[in-house]
């Protein structure tokens, strides 16, 4: 499966924010609210399965395929560029700043 033919979507992916890049507009948790979350601070965060956000930096949740393509909108459109998704097993980035 691919994302507008930009990536294979076959391995498992995890999204992580860079805080002090955000500029808390919240256009990632209109995108994927089951994902981001903006917080008390002000600024988005991921958040698991369980709803709780993860506020340790760089601490990552896994990106449910049938969410792929919001999360994938909320890394384009994110005023801060702090939005990234890796692949799991290598660690590479498929998306945001420093996608290769």
């Amino acid at each position: 499966m691919s994302v507008n033919g930009t990536t294979e979507a076959a391995e498992p992916l995890e999204v992580w924010i860079d805080q002090d890049l955000c500029t808390g507009d919240g256009i990632c948790a209109q995108y994927a609210p089951e994902v981001f979350e903006l917080d008390i601070d002000g600024l988005a965060y991921v958040k698991g399965e369980d709803d709780e956000l993860r506020q340790q930096p760089g601490e990552t949740v896994r990106v449910p395929l049938t969410l792929l393509q919001d999360v994938v909108d909320s890394v384009k459109d994110c005023p801060g560029d702090c939005i990234h998704v890796r692949r799991v097993n290598d660690r590479v980035e498929v998306f945001g700043p420093d996608a290769e």
